[in-house]
């Protein structure tokens, strides 16, 4: 495929992550207008953009019939990861004082950007690996089910580390 044929597949990826965004805030204040706990409204969209994010994992397999079904597949993921970014930096705001919110979202993206290098380093190795063994599709499956299940994941680390909403006090 040409440059110049990719610019209106890459289009439509950056359009549904715009509407992701958009609409990761308005759920959450869906339910938190139907009379939800803040933190609860926040948690079950946060959950419910983990689970749209997993289709990606089929992205390659999917792909291969149609490179439309993977740019779907995901567009899906990426409209997923912009609600969950919408509702995760609120959450901060919604869980820490005003004067120390600056800074946690700070370290989580200190956080989030030293993991950003590792996975990339760790993709790399790994689809080093796969392409000399002469399989790298299966490397590309291999960090499809890591993207797919990462956001599960850190919704079951968040769960397991704030159950519920308390406010911190410093």
């Amino acid at each position: 495929m040409q440059k110049t044929q990719l610019a209106f597949p890459v289009a439509v990826v950056y359009t549904l992550s715009t509407f992701g965004s958009i609409y990761g805030g308005w759920l959450s204040g869906f339910f938190i207008r139907k009379g939800w706990a803040v933190y609860k409204a926040r948690k079950t969209a946060m959950l419910i953009f983990a689970f749209c994010v997993i289709p990606v994992i089929s992205a390659q397999a999917l792909g291969s019939i149609s490179y439309w079904f993977a740019i779907l597949i995901i567009g899906l993921a990426a409209a997923a990861h912009q609600a969950w970014s919408a509702n995760i930096f609120t959450t901060s705001s919604d869980m820490f004082p005003k004067k120390a919110v600056g800074s946690i979202v700070g370290i989580g993206g200190m956080a989030g950007a030293l993991g950003g290098i590792l996975l990339s380093k760790s993709a790399g190795l790994l689809l080093q690996h796969y392409k000399d063994l002469g399989s790298i599709e299966t490397g590309y499956y291999i960090m499809f089910f890591i993207c797919g299940s990462a956001y599960l994941t850190a919704w079951l680390v968040m769960h397991a580390l704030a159950p519920k909403m308390e406010r911190v006090q410093l």
